[in-house]
């Protein structure tokens, strides 16, 4: 029971807190803006994204996300910016659209918490237009040893905590292993406790 309370009520605003953070919002502000005609976005969350949208270049938004509880911050933000946003609760590996059906795929902080990440990413490019893109930024894998074996020791006592989120995933071999090539790649450390914040973004297609 305190189990269920807390993944229903505690966990989204936690979530939206640490989410929310003024360098996690930069590197949103870095990226969103890039998104075209009509996104599909991966983990919508509580909507932190919606603000950075660009409703001259955006038609429509549809946002996948399987925890429902989530959705009633997203919906007031959604009314706040101009387009369309109709948002699923549905399973991130189960995204129900015809193939070719999105301009560009906007996933952020949200590849760390799906548990099959590589079935997810190949659903993505199954859904994403010729020549569109996948947008992302993901906090994974460092570089450094010892921040290495840290997020490998915290992953497993970090994941209940976080709503299943990994410390240690390689996002690039990820998103490779879903039928992507990276084009642009930009990756360095946030301030923060170093196993948290090593943050990829980048554009794939």
């Amino acid at each position: 029971m305190i189990r269920s309370w807390y993944d229903r009520h505690a966990l989204p605003r936690l979530i939206d807190f640490a989410c929310g953070m003024g360098d996690v919002m930069k590197q949103r502000s870095l990226l969103v803006p890039r998104a075209r005609g009509r996104v599909l976005e991966i983990g919508m969350g509580t909507g932190l994204n919606l603000s950075f949208y660009d409703p001259a270049k955006v038609s429509t938004i549809v946002g996948v996300d399987p925890a429902a509880q989530m959705q009633k911050l997203a919906r007031s933000r959604a009314e706040a910016i101009g387009i369309p946003v109709d948002m699923v609760a549905l399973e991130l590996g189960q995204i129900r659209a015809d193939a070719g059906s999105f301009d560009s795929i906007v996933c952020t902080f949200t590849l760390c918490s799906i548990p099959d990440a590589v079935a997810a990413l190949k659903e993505m490019r199954r859904v994403l237009k010729p020549g569109g893109e996948l947008l992302f930024c993901e906090h994974g894998l460092a570089p450094d040893a010892g921040v290495r074996a840290w997020q490998h020791r915290l992953t497993p006592v970090w994941k209940p905590l976080a709503g299943g989120c990994h410390l240690d995933r390689d996002m690039p071999a990820l998103i490779e292993s879903g039928g992507f090539q990276l084009r642009e790649l930009i990756q360095d450390y946030l301030p923060g406790p170093r196993p948290m914040t090593y943050v990829y973004r980048g554009m794939a297609d």
